[in-house]
């Protein structure tokens, strides 16, 4: 990844898999929710390629997976997450890094997350992290979640930043690619696992957006933001 960009006015970073190791309590939530409701439960794999929609909010996928039992399903898969997400939360490598080396460029920093606002507070509060960001929105914190443009202006009320594509949404899932599209933002894809991937709703190649594997490789583009 040797693509160099301006340097931006602000970035978006989702959270779940992008800052944070959270996929095997999201796993285990789900699991225990199909279980609560009789139904069989999906593998890792189901969830990593997004079936149903799963990256999208609880609010938004859940009625789709379970109809209207969804919100038992909810209470189930809240009860497991709880007992779980503090405990094995797992900071990425080089994560830290990361947000440590973004707090020296003077760029407005926001988590803009599908996970449910007060839980996704207390994680980062957990972590110690909150100085980090100058915003930090989760689900039922706006109108509509991701991939709709709500949390996005939501996170950006106030800054006085227009909203194009000198601010950068970096996350691991289709639905953040789509939610940047929708704020004329600039979608920078963490990770590997939608590599390779085609034209998505928009008509845009995922193969020709900005990819990062990892938080190194991330590094490096940010060091490499040029100040013209």
């Amino acid at each position: 990844m040797d693509k160099k960009l301006p340097k931006p006015t602000a970035i978006l970073f989702d959270w779940d898999n992008t800052l944070v190791n959270t996929f095997p309590i999201i796993y285990q939530g789900l699991h225990d929710a199909f279980v609560a409701m009789d139904m069989e439960p999906w593998t890792f794999e189901d969830i990593m390629s997004n079936r149903e929609g799963i990256h999208n909010s609880l609010r938004d996928s859940f009625p789709r997976i379970f109809g209207n039992r969804w919100e038992d399903a909810r209470k189930a898969y809240y009860d497991s997450f709880l007992a779980n997400h503090l405990m094995k939360m797992e900071v990425l490598s080089g994560a830290a890094e990361t947000l440590d080396l973004l707090s020296d460029k003077d760029i407005f920093v926001a988590i803009v997350s599908n996970k449910t606002g007060k839980y996704l507070r207390i994680e980062v509060e957990h972590l110690g992290w909150q100085n980090y960001f100058d915003r930090i929105v989760g689900a039922n914190d706006a109108a509509k979640d991701k991939p709709y443009s709500d949390p996005v202006h939501l996170a950006m009320d106030g800054s006085g930043i227009k909203l194009d594509e000198k601010v950068l949404f970096i996350g691991d899932s289709t639905t953040d690619v789509e939610c940047a599209l929708n704020c004329g933002v600039t979608p920078i894809i963490f990770g590997d696992h939608i590599f390779g991937q085609g034209p998505n709703s928009h008509g845009v190649d995922l193969r020709k957006l900005i990819q990062v594997k990892n938080h190194e490789e991330l590094q490096k583009l940010i060091k490499g933001f040029k100040n013209a």
